[in-house]
């Protein structure tokens, strides 16, 4: 009996023997791992003195805010960065309906309308009259394109009023005036169709141009300079015209067009030199593709006519009305692959981009009689 318990008593004593070695082990274990995290830890901390006296030229006071700047190289491989540098936000899609629109507006020229009080009340507008929305992102860029000759009066208040309807539209857009040069007979429709190419050339991603008079207000800012579907026709009810369209076929004033449906009517005519018959061609090309053109609602489609005299040099062509009977046989010959002109100036202004262009002359009439 006594040696049995002595046995169980030796079998005992060295089960905790070896427990003990164990709990030993597990200690020295531990105690390593945690001195050589201390190390390494005021190894850092030491070393962050010596390395800012060793490289000044990464002290806080080198400026790198130029788009294009660099740091300075020391000569030796560069260290991937413990932080990587900010991204840009991801902004949400504008909304359909822009929820700060004011609706109908109170328009007047009456008051005095010098660039710099625009171009103060503007401040979001950068240089040649671009401006994208800071928070979200436009399903379209704009290009808004005007016709132009001797109407800086009107080109004022055109700014004064459009650049803030635009912004509030949420829209992605650049203003480009189209100035013809010289004295001969103005060509509205050429001018634009001078104004899509230029455009482009500026910004390739422009998918919608508006196709703007210099004149012409719109009085509600519910109708929204955007393109759809079909080619849009914006100034349905003006002033001057009793808040009525003048017949079924008017697409003058305020158009808008895809890029795609632009190329598909070839681009505007280049051969009405004068007043008139340009828009009801463009009519006609809209028709013959087998397009319709869409509208706003007449209550939010007014717009106010800034008055002028008539310029002498735009007086109505005498043969507009034969050229709009013809247009199925001209317009393939006669469009935006046929333009010709000369660009004479680009000048980036704080709220447009002016381009003077040579469109050359118009062709010698025969004396009506």
């Amino acid at each position: 009996m006594s040696r049995l318990l002595g046995g169980t008593l030796e079998r005992v004593c060295k089960a905790v023997l070896l427990l003990c070695l164990l709990h030993f082990l597990v200690a020295v274990i531990l105690y390593f791992d945690v001195y050589a995290q201390h190390l390494a830890f005021f190894s850092r901390f030491s070393a962050r003195g010596p390395a800012r006296a060793l490289h000044p030229a990464a002290s806080s006071s080198t400026n790198f805010s130029r788009p294009n700047a660099t740091a300075p190289s020391s000569g030796l491989p560069e260290a991937p960065s413990a932080r990587p540098g900010p991204t840009a936000p991801i902004l949400p899609p504008c909304p359909d309906s822009p929820p700060g629109l004011v609706g109908r507006l109170l328009i007047e020229f009456t008051s005095p309308m010098p660039l710099e009080r625009v171009q103060r009340e503007n401040p979001g507008v950068l240089l040649g009259g671009r401006y994208t929305p800071p928070d979200c992102t436009p399903a379209q860029t704009v290009a808004v394109i005007i016709p132009f000759r001797h109407r800086e009066h009107h080109l004022r208040y055109w700014l004064h009023y459009l650049h803030p309807i635009l912004r509030r539209q949420r829209l992605r857009y650049g203003v480009y005036v189209i100035n013809q040069h010289g004295e001969d007979t103005f060509n509205r429709a050429k001018l634009l169709n001078v104004g899509f190419l230029e455009a482009l050339k500026e910004d390739a991603t422009y998918d919608c141009f508006i196709f703007s008079d210099v004149d012409l207000v719109p009085m509600d800012d519910r109708n929204l300079y955007r393109c759809g579907d079909q080619p849009r026709h914006f100034a349905i009810a003006m002033d001057k015209f009793g808040f009525r369209l003048p017949y079924a076929g008017y697409f003058g004033g305020v158009s808008g067009l895809s890029k795609a449906q632009f190329l598909r009517i070839n681009g505007f005519p280049n051969e009405y030199w004068g007043w008139g018959g340009e828009d009801d061609d463009i009519f006609n090309r809209i028709s013959l593709t087998g397009m319709k053109i869409s509208r706003p609602d007449i209550r939010i489609g007014r717009y106010r006519m800034i008055k002028h005299d008539r310029d002498k040099h735009n007086e109505p062509n005498p043969q507009r009305f034969t050229k709009i009977q013809n247009t199925k046989l001209t317009m393939k010959r006669d469009g935006i692959g046929s333009v010709r002109y000369q660009v004479l100036e680009v000048s980036r202004q704080p709220l447009f981009t002016n381009i003077t262009v040579d469109i050359g002359r118009p062709p010698s009439w025969p004396p009506r009689g």
